[in-house]
């Protein structure tokens, strides 16, 4: 099942938090080579716990960077002024009409 996004593109919501979605201004090739370096971070984080250490350490390094890259993280990637409502719970936000909403 695809996740609702916002009416305004920002957001995705999973289980009533909002998640920034990717910047819609990556060009596809850059969008697609970060989305590629955030899958094989991803597996090294999964490789990576059960050696702990230093290599974990790199591996979480890693996701975040493709996330900044990517604008899921960091400062937000619209440009006028909103405030960046990541990872709230959407009833608690100006989406939670919306939000409510989405139930009927």
């Amino acid at each position: 099942m695809t996740p609702p996004v916002t009416p305004d593109g920002r957001y995705i919501v999973v289980r009533g938090r909002l998640w920034r979605r990717s910047d819609p201004g990556l060009s596809p090739e850059r969008r697609e080579a970060l989305v590629h370096d955030l899958m094989r971070a991803r597996r090294a984080v999964r490789a990576a716990k059960d050696e702990g250490g230093p290599a974990l350490a790199e591996a979480r390094a890693a996701v975040d960077a493709a996330k900044h890259g990517l604008g899921e993280r960091g400062p937000p990637w619209w440009t006028d002024g909103a405030p960046d409502y990541n990872r709230h719970l959407a009833r608690n936000t100006p989406y939670a009409a919306w939000f409510a909403g989405l139930a009927e």
